[in-house]
């Protein structure tokens, strides 16, 4: 079953007062763009991530937001900046003794100055978190794949209607042709009737006419292949791969052949029917543009 360009999936895993939560968007793109916006700490397993990632996501423009909450205790911790501490405490006892003051400098005092305590995040448990990481990655990502394929199957069920409708102006061009080339004998007739009045008519030049006229106007090689791209386009439909490129190559013969058949057509019936095929191929190559 094909598959949507546009997903969305979510996932929130808890586990021992921590939270991650990871979030995944997509539009259409033509290629793999894969961003992904997360905490700095995250920053070591960003490689991780997107290898994880690719293994669901073939293209499109994926955003991948990430976040976390972590209420465990003790998750910050006290340093003490001793060297610096020394130095203060050096720089103080020479201001006493250069201008003769009392050195009244107590612990209590001394912890105050800048950068001699501070408050530090404790290290993060990188082997911990990234099991977590990937496990909702995994989760979020299996949601976003459901929903893409979800979108793929009203997507599968248009196109197919389409390519029917198609079959059936393909029938109708075929149809029309032979008649076509009757209605231009009886006119030719006519005419030649109406100029020579009584006179002999010479059917082989007639005969060779209406040839000519049907060489001219002859669009059995291009339904032919149209036909083959519509059986074409149905079985990728089937394919589990990634097919939107394979479907647009596709759209882009079928073009070309209606094309063809509109530039030969001497009827406005045929003109017509050559003109609802554009229209329909058109609408197609709109759909495929969002099938991964």
């Amino acid at each position: 079953m094909i598959k949507s360009m546009t997903g969305y999936g979510r996932y929130e895993l808890a586990q021992d007062n921590r939270k991650i939560t990871v979030e995944l968007k997509s539009v259409n793109h033509r290629y793999l763009d894969l961003t992904v916006k997360m905490p700095k700490k995250f920053n070591f397993f960003e490689a991780a991530i997107r290898n994880q990632m690719k293994k669901y996501i073939q293209r499109g423009k994926v955003d991948v937001f990430i976040s976390y909450e972590d209420d465990s205790e003790n998750t910050l911790t006290v340093h003490y900046n001793s060297e610096l501490a020394a130095e203060y405490q050096k720089h103080l006892e020479q201001m006493a003794a250069q201008f003769q003051l009392e050195n009244d400098i107590r612990v209590s005092t001394l912890s105050r100055y800048p950068e001699v305590l501070t408050m530090e995040e404790k290290p993060m448990d990188e082997e911990e978190w990234g099991t977590l990481l990937e496990n909702c990655v995994e989760k979020a990502s299996e949601q976003f794949v459901a929903n893409r394929v979800t979108e793929g199957e009203h997507l599968y069920h248009d196109l197919m209607e389409k390519l029917s409708h198609m079959e059936v102006n393909v029938d109708r061009i075929e149809a029309r042709a032979p008649q076509i080339i009757a209605e231009y004998r009886e006119k030719l007739n006519a005419k030649v009737a109406e100029l020579l009045g009584d006179k002999q008519i010479d059917e082989s030049r007639i005969a060779t006419e209406i040839v000519l006229f049907a060489d001219k106007i002859c669009t059995d090689e291009e339904t032919v292949r149209l036909r083959s791209h519509i059986r074409s386009m149905r079985n990728t439909l089937q394919q589990e791969e990634s097919i939107g490129r394979k479907l647009d190559f596709i759209a882009q013969e079928m073009n070309r052949e209606a094309n063809t058949i509109l530039s030969k057509a001497n009827d406005l019936e045929t003109s017509d029917i050559a003109i609802d095929l554009k229209t329909e191929i058109e609408k197609i190559r709109e759909q495929i543009q969002n099938v991964e």
